[in-house]
C-alpha cells in the first residue's frame, strides 16, 4: 500500500465515524448558491464537490476531514482538516491545515500546516508550509518557505527557498538560493549555488556548488571542488580538494583541500594539508602547514608554510614562517626563523632574527634580522641587515649586508658592499669589496681594489694593493699594499706608490717630491715643491724671470765635484740594487751649498741636479771658447809656418839653379 492509498484509507475511515455522529453531520449534498459561493462549511467532506466556484473572490472556508477535498483550481480558500484541500492541485492563495494539507496541491502561493502539509506539490512555488514534511515531495518549486523536521524534503531543483529543520532542503541538489537552517541543511545539495546553510552538516555533501555559505561543525565538509564558498565551523570546507576563492573559519578550515587556490581560511590547521595550492590565504598555528609545492600564498601563524618546500612567491608570518621551505623562490617571511632551512632559494625576502637561517645557496636574498642569512656560504647577489647579516658567508659575491658584524666570516668573497663596526671583519682574500664601520675590512690581508671607510679602515690589510681607504687610520697598518691611497692617519713604510694625507705629518709622499726615496732614477719624473707647499714644475719662460745675468764664472769649481757610482742602502721593489751615478751631497755642500737640499731638521736631503745642468753648459761654452783661441793661435802659426817653408823651397831652388849654372861653366 502506498503512501496515498494509506491516507485515503485513514481519511475514509475518518469520514465514516464523523458521518455516523448526527453532531458531526455535513451539509447537504447540493448546497445552495450562498452557500457553493463564499460560504463556510463544517464537515468530513465540506465543500468535497465545490470545484469551480462562482464568485471571483472565492473565499471559502470548509471544516472536516477531506475539506475542500475536489477543489483542484481554486484559490483563496481556507480549509482545515486532515485531508484539507486534499485534492486542490493548481490552486493559489489557500490555506489548509492537517496532515493532509494541500497534500496534491501543486500550485503557487500557498499555506499548509500540518506533518504533510503540501507534500505532493511537486512544483509549486511561493508556497508556506509547517510540519515534519512540510512541502516534502517539491521537487522543482521555488520561492517556498517551509519548516520542519523535512521541510521541503525532497526539492531538489528548487531556488529562492527557505526551510528551517533537521533536514531543511535535505535532497536539494541542484538548487540556488536556498537558505536552510538545522543539523542538516541543504545535506545532498552537490551542485547548488548561492545557498546559505546553518548547521553541524549544513552543505555537507555539496561538492560543485559555488558561492554558497554555510555555517556549522562540517560545514560544507564534503564540497570537493566548489568556488568562492564560506563556510564557518570545526571542519568548515574539510574535504573540499580543488576549489578556490573559498572562505572557510575554523579549526580546520579546508583542511583537506589540496589543489585549490585563491582560498581563504581561519584556524588552527587552516588550509592544513594544501598541498600545490596557490594564491590561498590562511591564518592559524599550521596554516597551510602542509603546502609543499604551493605559490603565491599568504599564511599567517607559527608554522606558516611550515612544510612549503617548492612553492614559489609565498608570504608567510610566524616564528617558523616557511620553515622548512627548501627551494623556494620569491619567498617573503616575516618570523624569528622564517625561511629557516631555504637552502637553494633565490629572490626571498625574510625578516626575523633568524631569517634565511640556512639558507646555503640561495641568490638575490633580502634578509633583517640578528643573524640575517646567517650560513648562507655560497649566495651572491644578497642583502642582508643585522648586527651578523651574513655572518658565515664564505663564498658569496655582490652582497650587500648592514651590521655590526655584517659579512663576518665572508673570506672569500668579491664585490661585497658591508656597512657595520666589523664589516668584512674576517674576509681575506676578498677583491673589489666596499665597506664602511670603524673595522670596516680590518682582518683582509689579500684583498685588492677595495674600498672602505671607517676609524680602523683596511686596518690589517698587509698584501691588499688597490685600496682606497678614509678614515682617521685609514691603513694605519697595511704593510704589503701597493698603488693605495690613503685619507687619515699615516700606514708604514712598505706600501708602494702611495698617496698619505692627513695626521700630524707636514709632509705628502708622492713619487718625485723631494725627501722620498726612490730606487728608480730612471723613472721617475721631476716634480718639484715650493715653499708653500705647491706642487709642480720649474718654469723656464722669461716672463717668470728677473735680474737675468750671465753665469761668467759661477760655473769654475763644477769641476772640483767628484762623480760617483753607487748602490742605494734600501732595495728595489723588486729586491734589486742597480748601480747609480751621481754626486755626494755633502761634497756638493762644501763646493756648492745652494745646491743641495736640506730638511726640516736641517739634515742634507739632496742636490738639485737640475741647477747642474746650465752649470755644466756655462763650462762648456767657456772650454768651447778657450778651444777656439787656442785653435785660431795654431792655425796663425800653422800658416807662419808654412810661409817659412815655402820661403826656404824657393831658396833651394834658386841655389840648385845657380849650382846647375856653374856646373856648365865649368864644362866649358
Amino acid at each position: 500500500m502506498n503512501r496515498n492509498a494509506r491516507i485515503t484509507f485513514l481519511f475514509s475511515a475518518a469520514f465514516l465515524t464523523f458521518s455516523a455522529n448526527p453532531a458531526w453531520a455535513g451539509p447537504p449534498p447540493n448546497p445552495t448558491p450562498s452557500d457553493t459561493c463564499g460560504d463556510t462549511a463544517g464537515g468530513s467532506n465540506a465543500l468535497s464537490k465545490n470545484n469551480i466556484p462562482c464568485n471571483p473572490l472565492l473565499a471559502n472556508t470548509a471544516f472536516g476531514f477531506n475539506a475542500l477535498t475536489s477543489n483542484t483550481t481554486g484559490t483563496d480558500n481556507a480549509a482545515f482538516g486532515g485531508g484539507a484541500l486534499f485534492f486542490n492541485t493548481t490552486g493559489v492563495y489557500d490555506t489548509a491545515l492537517g496532515a493532509g494539507a494541500l497534500l496534491n496541491n501543486t500550485a503557487s502561493y500557498n499555506t499548509a500546516t500540518g506533518a504533510g502539509a503540501l507534500l505532493n506539490n511537486t512544483t509549486g512555488g511561493n508556497n508556506t508550509a509547517n510540519g515534519a514534511k512540510a512541502l516534502y515531495s517539491n521537487t522543482t518549486g521555488y520561492y517556498n518557505v517551509a519548516n520542519g523536521y523535512g521541510a521541503l524534503y525532497s526539492n531538489t531543483t528548487g531556488g529562492y527557498n527557505v526551510a528551517n529543520g533537521t533536514s531543511a532542503l535535505y535532497y536539494n541538489t541542484t538548487g540556488n538560493f536556498n537558505v536552510a537552517n538545522g543539523v542538516n541543511a541543504l545535506f545532498y545539495n552537490t551542485t547548488g549555488i548561492y545557498n546559505t546553510a546553518n548547521g553541524i552538516g549544513a552543505l555537507q555533501s555539496n561538492t560543485t556548488g559555488s558561492g554558497n555559505s554555510a555555517n556549522g561543525a562540517s560545514a560544507l565538509g564534503s564540497n570537493t571542488i566548489g568556488n568562492n564558498n564560506t563556510a564557518s565551523g570545526l571542519n568548515a570546507l574539510a574535504s573540499n580538494t580543488t576549489g578556490t576563492n573559498n572562505s572557510a573559519n575554523g579549526a580546520g578550515a579546508l583542511q583537506a583541500n589540496t589543489t585549490g587556490n585563491g582560498n581563504s581560511a581561519n584556524g588552527a590547521s587552516a588550509l592544513g594539508s594544501n598541498t600545490i595550492g596557490s594564491g590561498n590565504t590562511a591564518s592559524g598555528i599550521n596554516a597551510l602547514s602542509q603546502n609543499t609545492t604551493g605559490s603565491n600564498n599568504s599564511a599567517n601563524g607559527a608554522t606558516a608554510l611550515g612544510s612549503n618546500t617548492i612553492g614559489n612567491y609565498n608570504v608567510a608570518n610566524g616564528s617558523t614562517a616557511l620553515l622548512y621551505n627548501t627551494t623556494g623562490s620569491g619567498n617573503s617571511a616575516n618570523g624569528f626563523q622564517a625561511l629557516l632551512s631555504n637552502t637553494t632559494g633565490s629572490n626571498n625576502v625574510a625578516n626575523g632574527i633568524n631569517a634565511l637561517y640556512s639558507n646555503t645557496t640561495g641568490n638575490y636574498n633580502v634578509a633583517n634580522g640578528i643573524n640575517a642569512l646567517f650560513y648562507n656560504t655560497t649566495g651572491s647577489g644578497n642583502s642582508a641587515n643585522g648586527s651578523q647579516a651574513l655572518l658565515s658567508n664564505t663564498t658569496g659575491s655582490n652582497n650587500v649586508a648592514n651590521g655590526i658584524n655584517a659579512l663576518y666570516s665572508n673570506t672569500t668573497g668579491n664585490y661585497n658592499v658591508a656597512n657595520g663596526f666589523n664589516a668584512l671583519f674576517y674576509s681575506t682574500t676578498g677583491s673589489g669589496n666596499s665597506a664602511n664601520g670603524t673595522s670596516a675590512l680590518q682582518s683582509n690581508t689579500t684583498g685588492g681594489n677595495n674600498t672602505a671607510v671607517g676609524y680602523y679602515a683596511l686596518l690589517n690589510n698587509k698584501t691588499g694593493t688597490n685600496n682606497i681607504a678614509i678614515g682617521y687610520q685609514a691603513g694605519n697598518n697595511v704593510v704589503g699594499g701597493s698603488n693605495n691611497i690613503y685619507l687619515g692617519n699615516t700606514a708604514t713604510l712598505d706600501e708602494n706608490a702611495t698617496l698619505r694625507l692627513g695626521s700630524a705629518q707636514t709632509n705628502a709622499y708622492i713619487a718625485g717630491v723631494y725627501a722620498q726615496h726612490t730606487n728608480n732614477s730612471a723613472a721617475s719624473v721631476p716634480v718639484y715643491i715650493d715653499s708653500t707647499g705647491k706642487i709642480g714644475t720649474l718654469p723656464s719662460s722669461q716672463r717668470y724671470k728677473d735680474d737675468v745675468r750671465d753665469m761668467n764664472e759661477a760655473s769654475r769649481r763644477l769641476f772640483e765635484l767628484r762623480p760617483v757610482t753607487y748602490h742605494y742602502k734600501q732595495p728595489a721593489a723588486d729586491g734589486s740594487k742597480p748601480i747609480e751615478y751621481g754626486l755626494i751631497a755633502e761634497e756638493v755642500a762644501k763646493v756648492y751649498p745652494d745646491l743641495v737640499v736640506r730638511g726640516k731638521d736641517g739634515q742634507i736631503e739632496t742636490v738639485q741636479y737640475h741647477k747642474l745642468t746650465p752649470m755644466l753648459l756655462n763650462e762648456m761654452q767657456h772650454l768651447s771658447r778657450a778651444l777656439q783661441l787656442e785653435k785660431d793661435k795654431n792655425l796663425a802659426q800653422t800658416e807662419q809656418l808654412q810661409a817659412q817653408a815655402n820661403a826656404l823651397k824657393a831658396e833651394q831652388v834658386r841655389n840648385q839653379a845657380q849650382e846647375t849654372q856653374i856646373r856648365l861653366q865649368g864644362s866649358q
